[in-house]
């Protein structure tokens, strides 16, 4: 089974992180959600609370297909993480897949991860896209790496994340469970 981690920080986006776990999980994708800070327990931008199922120290080691970053007003709080920084570098440099939407593309903006790639970000973040084409689509998916603009794109950034992490047949089974057109 294909298996993925969504890291979370307070004032994380709580569309772009509990949607695309919905998709991913409809499409039987073991998603295992991260905790970045001193708790299991990290609140949204809008006040929601949830409980995470791990502390980052105790995946540390854990191999996961991909690793997402949702987005929101506490994306600065990752770039202010050297251990997670280092974690996602050794995991975007084995080639495995890497996703993030709205500000949250920034990182990896900011480690280099864009260079010459197609990547979208929330509207005003994309001088933080260093190196990259900005695309002109709801979501961009260039080699091992996806990107999304916003929480309006939670759904279809939940769909792309399934057809990487389990082909076009799975995300398409989900898309019809979920009358989408």
């Amino acid at each position: 089974m294909m298996n993925a981690a969504v890291f979370f920080v307070n004032g994380f986006e709580e569309t772009e992180a509990v949607t695309p776990i919905d998709v991913l999980r409809r499409g039987n994708i073991d998603v295992t959600l991260v905790s970045l800070e001193e708790n299991s327990l990290v609140t949204g931008s809008h006040g929601i609370t949830l409980v995470t199922e791990k502390m980052f120290s105790d995946i540390a080691s854990k191999d996961f297909d991909m690793l997402i970053l949702p987005g929101g007003p506490g994306t600065a709080l990752y770039k202010e993480h050297p251990q997670f920084l280092e974690y996602l570098t050794a995991h975007y440099k084995e080639g495995k897949k890497i996703a993030a939407i709205c500000a949250a593309p920034s990182v990896f903006g900011m480690l280099g991860f864009l260079e010459g790639r197609r990547a979208v970000c929330y509207a005003g973040y994309e001088p933080e896209l260093k190196g990259s084409v900005i695309g002109e689509n709801p979501v961009e998916t260039d080699g091992n790496v996806i990107t999304s603009r916003s929480a309006a794109t939670a759904l279809l950034f939940g769909f792309a994340l399934l057809e990487a992490l389990a082909g076009k047949d799975a995300a398409d089974k989900v898309r019809g469970d979920l009358l989408v057109e």
